[in-house]
């Protein structure tokens, strides 16, 4: 191994991580939000919002993530919208997490027990306030270790952003290898990186379900 690339290598793949750390973050926040919003609105009891959510589902969980980044670089100048390489990535892995994490919620919803709802809907509460009240409170339970390992596929699936040049870690070591030539060693080094990063997002995840579920 070329010690002397490794240790040149270290602040770029290091500036490569924060940027893939970043880029997570964002998406699955953006992600998040969008999916709990798509999930709520998929057991609105409106037929045409269920089928198009469905529909959108079922398109992020059938076609792979690279695909589903290309047609988010490519289409959004096509609409007119143009934001860089860095948001195209972050917009794509967004849309890829709401779509699962909107059928997380509707699943979550739909382990509760719907004699919840009935007896709500015997002393008249109306849907919003059986959602807000009696749902949503709930759910938290059987969804947060879906939305955990969410992120974690999130974390190994931004390295596909690399195709688009979203300058993360897999694109940092890309070009220390077109600049010095040494792949075996770079790919080792990032296999080690992304192995911690979510070595420690797996720790994480697991404590906070421990902690949270233990309530």
């Amino acid at each position: 191994m070329d010690w002397e690339v490794v240790q040149l290598a270290l602040p770029l793949l290091t500036e490569g991580l924060w940027n893939t750390v970043r880029i997570t973050v964002l998406a699955i926040v953006i992600g998040t939000l969008a999916g709990f919003l798509l999930g709520l609105m998929s057991v609105s009891r409106v037929k045409i919002l269920e089928w198009v959510i469905a529909a959108y589902v079922d398109f992020v969980r059938g076609t792979p993530l690279l695909i589903q980044i290309f047609l988010v670089y490519f289409a959004l100048p096509v609409i007119g919208i143009e934001v860089g390489e860095y948001w195209a990535g972050v917009l794509a892995l967004s849309f890829n997490a709401a779509g699962f994490i909107a059928e997380v919620v509707r699943a979550g919803i739909g382990s509760i027990d719907v004699g919840q709802t009935e007896a709500a809907k015997s002393i008249g509460m109306t849907y919003r306030q059986i959602l807000v009240h009696i749902l949503l409170p709930q759910i938290y339970r059987p969804i947060l270790p879906p939305l955990t390992n969410e992120l974690i596929t999130l974390v190994k699936g931004s390295a596909l952003l690399s195709v688009i040049s979203v300058y993360e870690l897999t694109r940092a070591g890309q070009a220390v290898i077109s600049q010095y030539f040494v792949p075996l060693e770079i790919y080792t080094l990032l296999a080690l990186y992304y192995y911690v990063l979510i070595s420690l997002l797996t720790r994480l995840s697991r404590w906070l379900e421990r902690k949270v579920l233990a309530y």
